[in-house]
C-alpha cells in the first residue's frame, strides 16, 4: 500500500483559515460506509442520525498555548519553540526552529525572564527536550506568553482564542485541538442528552504526528507517533453497556478512535486504564470500537486520511471527497464535517 493512493488534489481555497461564526453551523457530509451512499447537511443535524443509549464519545483534551517565542542567552538569536508532550516534570519535548541554533546547554529566555529552557537533548526531525525554569504556576505562564500552536496552513491571525477549543476541554496537554469535536455547541449537546443519547469523554493529548507528514513511499514503513490518553472507570462502564445491549458507540475524531480502538485491541473491552499509543490506523484494520465516526476533512496523504479510509473504504472515501470539493466544503482543522455511519 502506497502513500500515493492516499492523494488527491484540493484548490487552496476550501482551505478554511478562520472558525465559522457559529461551530454547529458547518456543512456536513454524511457517507453510508456499507453503499457508498453520501447526503448533505448542516452539523446540527447530526442528533437526526444518533438514538436514544448511543454513546458519543468526545476527547476532552485542552489545547496549551504551547508556541513559544523567546531568546538565546549567549546570542539574543530568536528561538521558536513548540512545546508538544510532557516527558516529566518540567521537562518538554518541543519542536524547535531554527534547530541548528540550538545545542546541548543552550538557554532560551522568554518574557525577559518570566520564563527560562535549556536543552538537555537533540534528537530528529527538529526535536529537543527542553526543562523549563520559572517563578510561580506554570501554566498561568503559559497563558501570558504563549501563542495558541494553529497549524502551518493556516495563515490568517485567530481572533478568539476559543475557537481552537472545543466548548468541553478540561485536561490541559495538546500542542493541537481534536478538531472534529469543534461543531459542538452546549447547546446542541444539551439537546443530545436530551434525547437521551450519552456523552463520555475520553483524554488524548494531540501531539507532534498533526504535524508531521507520512514520508515514506510504503505504509508500513511510517514509524507512528506516540500520544497519551487515559478512560475513567465511569466511561469504561457506559462503553461496555452499550456493547452488551448493541447501542452504538459514535467517536468523535481520530484521537477518540485511535484511545477507544487501542483500548479494546489490548484488554478487549473497555476499562479504566491510561499509558501511551501510537496505533496506526490504515485499511485493513479491524475496528472493534466503534460503529460511527464525526471527524473533519483531512490532509493528502496523511495518517488521518489513511484511517477514515480503513472505516468506510478507500474507494468510498476519495468518492466523497470529490463530492466535498464539488460542493465547495471547507478542510482541515477549521473546516467543515462527516459523519461516516
Amino acid at each position: 500500500m502506497k502513500t500515493d493512493d492516499f492523494d488527491f488534489e484540493l484548490p487552496e481555497h476550501l482551505i478554511a483559515q478562520t472558525p465559522i461564526d457559529k461551530r454547529d453551523a458547518s456543512k456536513l457530509l454524511v457517507l453510508d460506509k456499507s453503499t457508498g451512499m453520501v447526503e448533505h447537511k448542516f452539523f446540527y443535524n447530526i442528533i437526526d442520525y444518533l438514538n436514544k443509549d448511543d454513546v458519543i464519545v468526545v476527547n476532552d483534551t485542552k489545547v496549551m498555548p504551547a508556541r513559544l517565542i523567546g531568546v538565546k542567552e549567549e546570542t539574543n538569536a530568536v528561538i521558536e519553540l513548540l512545546m508538544l508532550k510532557t516527558e516529566k516534570v518540567n521537562d518538554w519535548e518541543c519542536l524547535v526552529k531554527p534547530f541548528k541554533r540550538v545545542k546541548v546547554g543552550t538557554i532560551i529566555n522568554f518574557g525577559e525572564n518570566k520564563l527560562k529552557a535549556i536543552c538537555l537533548e537533540k534528537r530528529d526531525s527538529g526535536i529537543a527536550i527542553f526543562k523549563f525554569n520559572y517563578s510561580g504556576i506554570f501554566y498561568e505562564i503559559l497563558d501570558e506568553l504563549g501563542e495558541m500552536p494553529l497549524p502551518p496552513y493556516i495563515h490568517e491571525v485567530l481572533k478568539d482564542k476559543d475557537r481552537y477549543q472545543t466548548v468541553y476541554a478540561k485536561n490541559v496537554g495538546s500542542a493541537a485541538a481534536p478538531t472534529a469535536g469543534l461543531h459542538f455547541t452546549n447547546e446542541l449537546l444539551k439537546k443530545i442528552k436530551e434525547k437521551g443519547i450519552k456523552v463520555e469523554a475520553i483524554t488524548l493529548h494531540v501531539g507532534l504526528g498533526t504535524f508531521r507528514p507520512v514520508s515514506v513511499e510504503d505504509v508500513n514503513n511510517h514509524e507512528m507517533h506516540s500520544e497519551f490518553y487515559s478512560m475513567s472507570k465511569e466511561c469504561a462502564e457506559t462503553l461496555n453497556n452499550a456493547k452488551r445491549n448493541g447501542n452504538k458507540i459514535i467517536s468523535v475524531g481520530t484521537t477518540s478512535t485511535r484511545t477507544l480502538e487501542t483500548i479494546m485491541r489490548d484488554h478487549n473491552k473497555f476499562i479504566e486504564c491510561s499509558g501511551f499509543t501510537n496505533i496506526f490506523i490504515y485499511p485493513g484494520f479491524k475496528f472493534k470500537a466503534i460503529d460511527y465516526l464525526i471527524t473533519n476533512f483531512h490532509l493528502p496523504k496523511s495518517t488521518l486520511v489513511m484511517l477514515v479510509s480503513a472505516l468506510a473504504g478507500k474507494e468510498n472515501i476519495m468518492n466523497a471527497y470529490h463530492e466535498a470539493i464539488k460542493n465547495e466544503y471547507r478542510f482541515f482543522s477549521f473546516g467543515d464535517s462527516m459523519l461516516i455511519k
